[in-house]
């Protein structure tokens, strides 16, 4: 006979395996302090979280952060990823949404999905309970990638990071690359090729960057020529990099490999038959 396992210690050393590379697992149902599986942890994964508005310049700031060796995630790109023919998001949409939004190739087509959500809170609800799994677990597997190659952090592009909230809990800095509104709304006149109204529009039907700014820790500011952007970035990422954050994850990894090794060998003796 196997012998049972404890539910709350199962959930937390999945939560801990998988989330406990940026910190205490987000779901742990044990009292902070009290839990094997998160003392043994690393420490905090030292993630970034960096968003914008259109036109602001978001895409040109990360340019120079690669430029400079940083590790990037485009939380974008991952979203794609994981609505994929062949992938379990992919499969869980058409038995909720039908096949009306397949296109003729098997891609979700992301229109069409978008108006059978659109206005409709329920509906968006239940397609979010698909995809953000699927993105958090791509999500840390990337950033998983990027600790073992020993990047002293990563800095995620998550557009909507302020307004749905869902990831600002893993996030140790949030930055936004800001521009004052008649800048924003020059730069997308030109660069989109659109009259003064239908620029507007797109901008208003975002958050404020104003309103971003204050949330956020750390603010670039990209109103006026790129040299003084570039400069700003340049002096963040040193920032960042001197950040003594970074110390406990690397200092403590291997005694979490060896803490999260002795506890898998205690489920794998929970496991196996009584002699």
């Amino acid at each position: 006979m196997k012998r049972h396992i404890p539910e709350k210690l199962v959930h937390c050393l999945f939560s801990s395996l998988v989330e406990q590379l940026i910190g205490k697992c987000a779901d742990c149902p044990v009292p902070s302090g009290s839990c094997s599986a998160c003392l043994l942890s690393p420490g905090k994964m030292f993630l970034v979280g960096l968003t914008g508005g259109i036109a602001s310049g978001k895409s040109s700031v990360l340019q120079v952060f690669q430029q400079l060796g940083c590790a990037v995630i485009d939380v974008d790109v991952i979203a794609r990823h994981v609505v994929q023919p062949g992938y379990p998001a992919h499969r869980r949409i058409v038995e909720a949404f039908g096949t009306e939004v397949l296109l003729e190739n098997g891609d979700i087509d992301r229109k069409v999905l978008g108006d059978l959500i659109f206005n409709q809170p329920d509906r968006r609800q239940l397609l979010n309970s698909i995809t953000h799994p699927e993105i958090r677990k791509e999500m840390m597997k990337e950033t998983f990638k990027y600790f073992l190659r020993g990047y002293r952090y990563v800095i995620l592009d998550i557009p909507l990071l302020f307004e749905t909230k869902k990831l600002l809990k893993y996030m140790k800095h949030t930055v936004v690359v800001y521009c004052d509104r008649d800048t924003q709304l020059a730069r997308l006149m030109k660069r989109n090729n659109l009259n003064r109204e239908d620029a507007e529009a797109r901008i208003n039907s975002q958050l404020p960057l104003k309103d971003k700014a204050r949330m956020a820790n750390h603010v670039l500011d990209n109103s006026g020529e790129w040299g003084l952007t570039r400069r700003q970035v340049i002096l963040l990422h040193a920032k960042l990099e001197r950040s003594m954050e970074y110390l406990p994850l690397r200092l403590g990894f291997l005694t979490g490999l060896a803490g999260l090794a002795s506890l898998l060998y205690l489920l794998t003796r929970y496991l196996l038959p009584s002699p």
